[in-house]
């Protein structure tokens, strides 16, 4: 046997036992091998999650000083920094897989890397808090909480701790929409304004309709995702139907009902087009998120060179004591 041939042979046993884990619902870990293409989808989609959690930080850190109470204010800032830790544990998780932290920030300052296209929209209100915890935190319960059983190890564990974490900010948006609702006119008002803003962007966070997205069909085979775009749209849709009647707003789509007869919502056009150009850089607030973070990460530039001077100088003291 040729040497090519041995190394065709080992090929076809290495994806041979991939496929094997795969198909018995195992977790593929950082030190096993796998496919380049499940590596690349995992890098991609992980640190595109990380990306979102930290530009998901800004739309609501620019609320935590103008909330109406010092309590509002303090859950603010706890959501803020969980997101933080959130993107923390994502970019851990995309580094097993051989990427670099540095690398992933500069694709996301650089623009090379996308992220949520939902946290390119202004919130102009304090009801924005509450709709993006009501229905953009209730859709990343519903997109994430399949994850936690993701085919890569480090990527669902890290996925358990962050869902726990979206319930609790879920209801947070619950309860500012509820005594928002339970208020003044001009309150209830600033509610439902708020919720039809949200409402179709919050739609769109699940990804292009299935026929019209690339990624989703290798994904489900490599059990990275368990459900399918359109699935899990309708899964959230079923969810929020009965929470606005306790609310008491109105989702704005004059078209959504249960069709008996196919078992699932039928819901008005989402506007695809409006999709497509918020993700491709051009929603409204696409340019100031980039600046944002672009002008965050050199302004901590001295705190990087001095962790790693600090880090350097504590290696070398260990190295005279273990010379000594």
């Amino acid at each position: 046997m040729t040497t090519t041939q041995m190394a065709g042979t080992d090929a076809e046993e290495l994806q041979a036992a991939f496929d094997a884990l795969i198909a018995a619902d195992q977790r593929i870990e950082p030190r096993d091998w796998m496919p380049e293409g499940y590596r690349k989808t995992l890098i991609r989609q992980i640190s595109q999650h990380a990306h979102s959690e930290i530009i998901g930080m800004q739309p609501e850190g620019n609320w935590i000083t103008r909330a109406p109470s010092l309590k509002r204010k303090a859950i603010l800032m706890a959501k803020v920094q969980d997101e933080a830790g959130h993107g923390l544990y994502l970019y851990s998780a995309a580094q097993t897989l051989g990427i670099s932290r540095d690398e992933m920030t500069a694709q996301l300052i650089d623009g090379r890397a996308k992220y949520s296209s939902i946290f390119n929209y202004p919130t102009p209100t304090w009801a924005d808090m509450g709709a993006i915890g009501w229905l953009v935190d209730g859709a990343a319960i519903c997109n994430q909480v399949p994850l936690c059983r993701a085919s890569y190890g480090p990527y669902g564990r890290a996925m358990v701790r962050i869902c726990k974490e979206e319930s609790f900010h879920q209801r947070q948006g619950f309860e500012i929409l509820l005594t928002l609702m339970q208020g003044s006119e001009a309150q209830r008002q600033m509610a439902q304004d708020a919720v039809d803003r949200w409402y179709w962007p919050s739609l769109m966070m699940f990804g292009p309709p299935d026929d019209a997205s690339p990624n989703s069909a290798q994904s489900m085979a490599w059990k990275i995702k368990r459900f399918s775009n359109d699935d899990l749209r309708q899964r959230f849709i079923g969810m929020l139907v009965p929470q606005a009647e306790i609310l008491g707003v109105t989702l704005p789509d004059p078209e959504l009902k249960w069709d008996e007869d196919a078992g699932r919502w039928h819901t008005g056009e989402i506007d695809w087009d409006e999709f497509r150009e918020v993700l491709s850089g051009r929603g409204p607030m696409n340019a100031e998120r980039i600046r944002h973070r672009r002008d965050a990460h050199d302004d901590g530039a001295w705190v990087r060179e001095a962790a790693a001077a600090y880090a350097r100088t504590q290696a070398a003291r260990g190295q005279r004591e273990v010379a000594a």
